[in-house]
């Protein structure tokens, strides 16, 4: 039987990834805070130097690319955790509804990406709980479902909003225009902040049970190699 692959470190820079985007997230809000600001006071009448408009821009410019570096790197990190769960998980239990690879596909094509990954994660929490309550109930006390349906929520409430603002700021000119989308870009590092906290406590709740398929793994091994002795040499 083919082993199980150590997946913890994976789950600390996962992690680790998850909390510098919240941080970015922070500064977004900051960032976009200030901007609404001033167009606020551009939009009453005021003026605001040329000087002012340009350090904005290119403050906003400088957090939005950080921005999607990190969550690109991040979200690279959690998809590797993600998969390489699914597929130990894969090794022990018998039968599961998708392919270790729908763990990393799902979640580019169009549609799909909408359910499946949230489904796979379902049956990722629910199926290691199955496993590892045949052996001690207590294994799996912690490890229940109740935040992954926040967590997809808060997910397809962040994709949506980011759709929006990508393709309405980039046609955004007017004062009111870029006071919507900036409206929007805080309503969305907002939401960012739980959607960052409750993706932590999801991959770290699993985190901290799978090393427990390991020890699974191991007591069936020993039990395939316990000999029998009630056999009898035959006698020539």
């Amino acid at each position: 039987m083919e082993n199980l692959r150590p997946n913890g470190q994976r789950a600390k820079i996962a992690i680790m990834l998850i909390w510098i985007v919240l941080t970015v997230e922070i500064i977004s809000i900051l960032s976009d805070y200030l901007q609404y600001d001033l167009l606020q006071t551009v939009a009453n009448g005021g003026q605001i130097s040329t000087e002012t408009a340009t350090e904005n821009d290119l403050r906003q410019k400088i957090i939005a690319m950080i921005y999607l570096a990190v969550f690109i790197i991040s979200g690279i990190t959690f998809i590797q955790w993600f998969r390489r769960a699914y597929y130990n998980l894969h090794l022990k239990a018998e039968s599961l509804s998708f392919t270790e690879g729908w763990a990393a596909g799902c979640w580019f094509v169009p549609i799909i990406c909408l359910y499946r990954p949230n489904q796979i994660m379902k049956e990722l929490y629910q199926e290691t709980q199955s496993l590892l309550s045949k052996k001690n109930e207590s294994y799996v006390q912690n490890l229940t479902t109740h935040s992954i349906g926040w967590w997809w929520a808060l997910w397809i409430i962040s994709s949506l909003l980011g759709q929006f603002i990508f393709r309405y700021s980039s046609k955004a000119e007017t004062i009111d225009e870029l006071t919507v989308s900036t409206v929007a870009s805080l309503i969305a590092s907002t939401i960012g902040i739980p959607l960052a906290i409750i993706t932590v406590k999801v991959i770290k709740d699993y985190s901290e049970i799978e090393p427990l398929l390991y020890e699974l793994n191991d007591e069936e091994e020993e039990e395939k190699i316990i000999p029998d002795t009630d056999l009898q040499p035959l006698e020539n």
